[in-house]
């Protein structure tokens, strides 16, 4: 472990790649703490403090506290997120987008350019949402153009916050958005780890139900690697072929279908979708909101309600986004060019339904362990009392999900970096051999 950290640093442009990780996710965390003006601070982290927050509190996780603070940052990459899912649904919806995303370069950029003015719409509706909830719970009392300002303040910060994550991911090593969300959770744990220690001496809560918590973390950690590992491996027989004097083929080898294809983008989605949900809900009525938010006071239907939806938004996302990123025909047809086939099924359109059915039956599986898994904290806060505990399920999935994604990067930089190595020691004996 030590000796790839050393190899890490001695290639320049990896050690390049990951100064300006660094780099930017402090810039992140800076942001996350300049507070917005007009904004009461205190009276903000006031109300996250009661409870007032509701499913606001797991995004103000998110976003490493810019939420509670309402910080120029506040909105992070909710808006970027939220007008991502609505461009692929347009994708798969309209032939004519589709076609320009796969045809040619020109087309993607015009639908990432696309993507980018959505997300500023998105964050001025929101900002506009957010700033008139905080004007009916007494946390901002400004006039008009002070609100004018709020807007504008949030409005850019979200768009910062868009163009620091699509530097990250050119520039840096793994997944910008993702990076981000993953900052401003792990920013979160060392006052998590303080809070729960004041509730504990202040006899808040006991330390069986700590100890209950912490060991049910690492139960939970555990089936989230598991879950992000996790693959059904179909069995691939290549035919032999004889070109020429050599004979080639004849190996067996397999087709591994990850069960959580779509990693951490369902829970993620669902979650942006349910705050938007919540901002619009609360300009007509609070108690409408709560059928969008788990809420320890609300009643048993309300929560009910936001359970089933939940569900539903990360069975559909991670049904969706499989399909986006994973096309049976494609793997069916290669195998076919090959020579390749499954025992027992024929080459073609039977080999990719088959795919396409085995597929369907573990993304299933791997979709509703994903919805246990982001229902489980709010399920810890109100039968155990444990305030906040987000730590046990959608915040690790997503630290463990993006931990794991970025190391597979680095490792990969590093492997192409030893084969760079190897065939230029290669290339040079063999061009000293031709010379002699």
């Amino acid at each position: 472990m030590f000796g790839s950290l050393g190899d890490i640093f001695r290639l320049p442009d990896l050690k390049r790649r990951i100064l300006f990780t660094i780099g930017a996710l402090f810039i992140f965390r800076l942001g996350a703490v300049i507070p917005t003006p007009g904004i009461n601070s205190q009276a903000m982290a006031d109300l996250f403090r009661s409870g007032g927050g509701g499913i606001l509190d797991l995004l103000n996780i998110f976003s490493g506290g810019a939420l509670g603070r309402f910080s120029i940052f506040a909105l992070g990459v909710a808006p970027y997120i939220n007008s991502s899912i609505v461009m692929q649904l347009l994708v798969v919806i309209f032939p004519y987008l589709e076609k320009m995303q796969k045809d040619n370069e020109e087309g993607r950029k015009k639908i990432i350019q696309w993507t980018r003015y959505g997300a500023i719409l998105f964050a001025v509706v929101q900002a506009i949402g957010m700033t008139t909830w905080l004007g009916s719970v007494g946390v901002f009392s400004g006039a008009f153009f002070d609100a004018i300002i709020v807007v504008v303040t949030v409005t850019a910060g979200s768009v910062a916050v868009m163009w620091l994550g699509e530097e990250l991911s050119d520039h840096g090593v793994g997944n910008g958005i993702s990076l981000l969300i993953f900052a401003g959770i792990v920013a979160r744990i060392p006052g998590a780890i303080g809070q729960s220690w004041t509730l504990l001496r202040a006899g808040s809560m006991n330390i069986f139900s700590l100890l209950f918590a912490v060991a049910l973390m690492v139960v939970v950690v555990a089936g989230c690697i598991m879950l992000q590992e996790g693959q059904r491996r179909l069995p691939v027989q290549y035919a032999k072929r004889v070109v020429g004097n050599k004979v080639y083929g004849g190996q067996s080898t397999f087709i591994p279908l990850k069960v959580n294809q779509s990693g951490v983008i369902p829970i993620i989605f669902a979650g942006s979708i349910t705050m938007f949900f919540v901002m619009f809900a609360r300009m007509l009525s609070e108690n409408f909101a709560n059928y969008f938010q788990f809420t320890t006071n609300g009643a048993w239907y309300q929560n009910l309600v936001y359970c089933v939806v939940s569900t539903a938004l990360i069975v559909f996302f991670s049904y969706f986004y499989t399909a986006v990123v994973f096309n049976p025909d494609d793997i069916a047809n290669n195998m076919k060019k090959y020579g390749g086939f499954i025992l027992g099924i024929r080459p073609g359109k039977p080999t990719s339904d088959y795919i396409a059915k085995v597929m369907e039956r573990i993304t299933l599986g791997g979709a509703v362990a994903l919805a246990v898994l982001a229902l489980l904290p709010n399920f810890m806060s109100s039968t155990m009392g444990i305030r906040g505990f987000y730590f046990g399920g959608t915040a690790v999935l997503i630290v463990v999900g993006v931990a794991l994604d970025t190391v597979h990067q680095v490792e990969a930089q590093l492997l192409m970096r030893h084969y760079d190595g190897i065939l230029k020691k290669s290339g040079g004996k063999s061009g000293s051999l031709l010379r002699m």
